[in-house]
């Protein structure tokens, strides 16, 4: 059930202990799913339950887990080692994990742990604080492990250029089903089952999809409605082939767009070709976002767009497919080679009640980034 080569998997453990050893950790305590599934091909949901994978300078591993996540560790990872705390009432499972660094030689060791992460609960982090402040150094590696995924590998590229694929699939799979009458819950079943059909996995977020006064969401909520003869609908959505995320997002118009729509959209397409500019070697996340923010000023939109127009994707869990790295203002965070990154394009105009996206997935080259995405770059819209 390995996505990878034992010898990928073998290069991104080396990779680890360099960056260990660099910053004089002994050991790191990984809790986010993203990290353990990148290093060992580790795959659940059961991060949601207390779970840490030790990882020692020297590459030895150790998994800390439930009973119900044996199987699933032995059966899609390199793990060799796992232990299991036992589900019971008062469990106190850093404890147990206590007992495993000791046994690892690691009292009095400098540990990094990953705080920052879904997969750490405040009460399971006071847990772990209590039973090992006094045991080691804890020190937050938190930005560790998803500096060393930003960049990826052929072979991971090759499974983003298999989700980019599967979402272009699903977008064209929906588009002819959004008319007037339409539901919004049939929308949603052709572009998840799309994805599904091809071979592709659940998203780490839910899709967002949302017509009229919702177009101007940026977020998943429950309900449905039925489109209108006039009307938008906002959808971000992306394909995910194991693990590996490449979002798209679109506004489709219901009827004949409006004048603020083709306003809207033809600053939308204006930033993202500023964004295609600035996503070059040499230049930073800072940059891109700003590039974006230049042509929305322009255009007098700054009240209308966001704070951020993207961010890294890869292999992510839930509740989210983003990763850390972003496109605001002042990231140093450099471009570089190899990087797949989602930009958006969002514009909400609540004082008319208009809507309008544009974005895409991109892997970055050693110059202008390449489209991961073969949707183009139009203002769909859909005859009532």
């Amino acid at each position: 059930m390995l996505h990878f080569s034992a010898d990928e998997f073998a290069q991104r453990r080396e990779r680890l202990t360099t960056a260990m050893t660099e910053r004089k950790l002994d050991a790191m305590l990984l809790f986010a799913q993203d990290s353990t599934y990148w290093l060992t091909g580790y795959d659940t949901f059961g991060f949601c339950f207390f779970q840490c994978l030790v990882v020692k300078a020297d590459g030895e591993m150790r998994l800390l887990t439930r009973s119900a996540d044996l199987r699933q560790a032995q059966h899609t990872s390199t793990i060799e080692r796992i232990e299991i705390w036992r589900d019971r009432g008062g469990a106190n499972p850093a404890i147990e994990l206590r007992d495993i660094l000791d046994d690892m030689g690691l009292l009095g060791a400098r540990i990094g742990v990953e705080w920052a992460t879904h997969g750490l609960t405040a009460a399971n982090g006071r847990l772990v604080e209590e039973k090992l402040g006094s045991f080691a150094s804890l020190q937050d590696a938190s930005d560790l492990m998803p500096a060393l995924r930003l960049v990826k590998s052929p072979a991971e590229i090759a499974y983003v250029r298999e989700a980019a694929r599967l979402g272009d699939e699903a977008f064209e799979a929906m588009l002819p089903l959004v008319r007037e009458g339409a539901d919004e819950a049939d929308l949603l079943h052709a572009l998840q089952g799309t994805i599904l059909r091809g071979g592709g996995d659940y998203p780490a977020n839910p899709f967002i999809l949302g017509s009229g006064p919702d177009a101007l969401l940026c977020r998943y909520k429950s309900g449905r409605r039925r489109l209108s003869g006039q009307d938008q609908l906002t959808v971000e959505w992306s394909g995910v082939k194991a693990q590996y995320h490449a979002p798209l997002m679109r506004t489709v118009v219901v009827g004949k767009p409006l004048i603020r729509h083709e306003e809207l959209f033809a600053a939308a397409r204006e930033a993202l070709a500023a964004v295609e500019e600035a996503l070059r070697p040499g230049r930073t996340f800072g940059d891109v976002f700003d590039a974006h923010a230049r042509v929305m000023e322009e255009h007098d939109l700054v009240r209308h767009r966001l704070a951020a127009c993207g961010y890294s994707v890869g292999a992510r869990f839930a509740p989210s497919w983003m990763d850390p790295q972003m496109f605001v203002s002042g990231n140093a965070e450099p471009i570089r080679p190899d990087m797949t990154l989602f930009a958006h394009m969002i514009l909400m105009d609540s004082d008319s009640g208009t809507a309008m996206t544009l974005g895409r997935t991109y892997r970055t080259t050693d110059e202008a980034p390449e489209s991961l995405s073969r949707l183009p770059i139009e203002l769909p819209f859909a005859a009532p």
